[in-house]
């Protein structure tokens, strides 16, 4: 039955995960503790401080032991070299236990007392040799403890050295290192006693005090304290994990759902496969475009699964090998829609909300257009449309909170209009039309706010795309977010350039000049010869288009004319965004 336990000793965990009856499930980092970390844990043990309850899962579930991916204790650690653990096939294997909380815990006392730690020597390359690594050892001085005032906060001296270090310092004399592991040598306290007497310290009260103190809490008392959780239903238990852990770093479904992903791929390694694709993805965007596993994941059932919740049950050994057998394919429609952001001006701060880009994915690889829609001439409507789609969703925050509902329905509807050579903007509108937080509409509320966006929020790039989205972005062409009156002016006035108080305080409000109404896409080259030219002369100079630009006809671009213009111009952004979504 599930539930805390008699405790069990240090020696007994020590030779449970020897005998690999501990093992590590997927779900779990790798080891992260310092040296220093470790040494202080032997020395809260050796003080008698509590060390926290463990969490053990009991595995006997055939199923589990098949599908999910475990790992042995790691017992040698080299710093960057050698960090993960030896993954072990428990097909077959007889029962065991997971370690689901306490792995940093029990990983430090397996290292201590059967292994090693080498991190690297100050001023050394990161090369996996004694000379920048050396390999070390826990020792513990039993000549005399630290002082009471001591940095490291210690009473007990425990410390990882080389060999070499630990002999060169007993040979001093003032210092008696003793090797932590050679206690396992002594399971018999009379063993103890007899090496003890035979030792050239043998009459200092704190050397053998300290020694036998080790040795007892090492072999006699019941330090583990751990609650066992026999239930077989890895969502139970994943539910255990995460709340048991909330307090340490973030935690990833990925860690998870890899280890069935890793235990059914035959094609690749999905441990490598999906960082590969997160760092491609990362290459593109300014700033880059940061996505994690669990996007990749959540994309590869979207593609493949019904039921798109990240629940085990939902990433069976079935959907794991489709995810394998298409791998290729699904990372070529990832970068492809990555890729079209990054030419239509979007960037990881532009693209807060990712699952936004996973229908994109999806229309991408059931249209075969992985190969073909970066091309600038092809695909120029489709194109159009996704980009008109993303702006509004992304704009109306479509995909915030709990997104799984707005990625199945948005499915269901490429789904249903799939190789039709068009991007389905119109149905997908009228499928969430009756949905009030999720529709595409647009409202005056909506419109004003978006006026509003400042020139370098977030938002502002998706605001200016949707409004110039007759521009080609499909060309090599790159634009730029551009004050029309340049921002220069109005960042020199001062107040007594102004007959009154109210007129000033307009000029230099920056719902006015700093956003949305004052400002355009212009590609890259008209903006770095526009600079701070006043802009009724820059339209005359180089024969703008006042229609592409948005710019309103008829008016004064005089700057003593701006209030008029911010007027005429808001007026006409704001009809063109209502018109986005007739």
């Amino acid at each position: 039955m599930s539930g805390f336990q008699t405790p069990i000793k240090i020696k007994e965990a020590i030779d449970a995960i020897v005998a690999r009856q501990y093992l590590l499930p997927a779900i779990q980092r790798k080891f992260v503790w310092s040296a220093s970390k470790v040494e202080a844990l032997f020395d809260s043990i050796m003080q008698g401080y509590p060390i926290n309850s463990f969490m053990f899962w009991k595995i006997t579930s055939p199923d589990v032991k098949n599908r999910f991916k475990f790992y042995e204790f790691l017992k040698k650690y080299r710093s960057f070299f050698a960090e993960d653990n030896t993954d072990i096939d428990t097909k077959g294997f007889g029962d065991f236990i997971a370690v689901i909380d306490g792995q940093q815990r029990l990983t430090a006392l397996y290292i201590g007392l059967k292994g090693s730690y080498a991190y690297k020597m100050p001023r050394k390359w990161w090369k996996d040799n004694e000379e920048c690594l050396p390999t070390r050892y826990l020792y513990l001085n039993l000549a005399a403890p630290l002082e009471d005032e001591n940095e490291r906060m210690m009473k007990y001296n425990f410390l990882f050295l080389t060999e070499e270090e630990a002999n060169t310092a007993n040979e001093v004399g003032k210092e008696i290192w003793y090797r932590v592991n050679d206690i396992l040598i002594y399971p018999d306290e009379l063993d103890l006693d007899e090496y003890i007497e035979k030792q050239p310290w043998k009459e200092n009260r704190f050397a053998k005090r300290t020694i036998k103190t080790l040795y007892n809490k090492v072999y006699k008392e019941p330090l583990i304290n751990y609650y066992l959780e026999d239930s077989q239903d890895i969502d139970t238990v994943l539910d255990i994990f995460i709340r048991t852990n909330s307090g340490g770093e973030p935690l990833s479904f990925s860690n998870l759902l890899m280890s069935i992903t890793t235990a059914n791929w035959k094609k690749r390694d999905a441990r490598q496969a999906l960082p590969d694709t997160v760092k491609k993805v990362f290459a593109m965007g300014n700033p880059n475009f940061v996505i994690s596993e669990d996007f990749l994941l959540k994309t590869c059932l979207v593609l493949f699964s019904e039921n798109i919740k990240f629940q085990i049950k939902n990433f069976n050994k079935d959907i794991a090998l489709v995810f394998d057998n298409n791998w290729d394919r699904v990372e070529k429609s990832v970068i492809a829609a990555f890729k079209l952001l990054e030419d239509w001006g979007f960037n990881d701060a532009s693209v807060r909300a990712k699952n936004a880009v996973i229908p994109i994915i999806y229309y991408i690889f059931y249209n075969n257009l992985e190969n073909v829609i970066n091309k600038k001439t092809t695909c120029l409507d489709e194109k159009k449309a996704i980009r008109k789609w993303l702006c509004i969703s992304l704009l109306k925050g479509v995909f915030g909170g709990q997104s799984d509902s707005v990625l199945t329905r948005i499915r269901g509807v490429l789904r249903e209009n799939l190789h039709k050579n068009y991007f389905p903007f119109e149905e997908i509108k009228a499928r969430f039309a009756a949905d009030a937080s999720k529709n595409l509409a647009i409202t005056d509320e909506l419109i004003d706010g978006w006026l509003s966006i400042q020139k370098d929020a977030p938002m502002c790039y998706t605001v200016l795309a949707l409004l110039y989205s007759h521009l080609n972005f499909d060309s090599q062409e790159k634009f730029h977010k551009d004050h029309l009156h340049p921002a220069s002016y109005f960042l020199g006035l001062k107040e007594k350039d102004f007959s009154n108080i109210r007129d000033y305080q307009y000029y230099t409000d920056l719902n006015n000049w700093n956003s949305i109404v004052n400002l355009q896409l212009l590609n890259s080259i008209l903006n770095e010869s526009k600079l701070d030219t006043p802009l009724d002369k820059w339209v005359k100079d180089n024969n703008i288009s006042l229609e592409n630009q948005l710019i309103p006809a008829d008016i004064s671009l005089d700057i003593k004319d701006f209030r008029i213009f911010i007027e005429k111009r808001k007026a006409l952004l704001s009809e063109r965004l209502k018109k986005m979504v007739e």
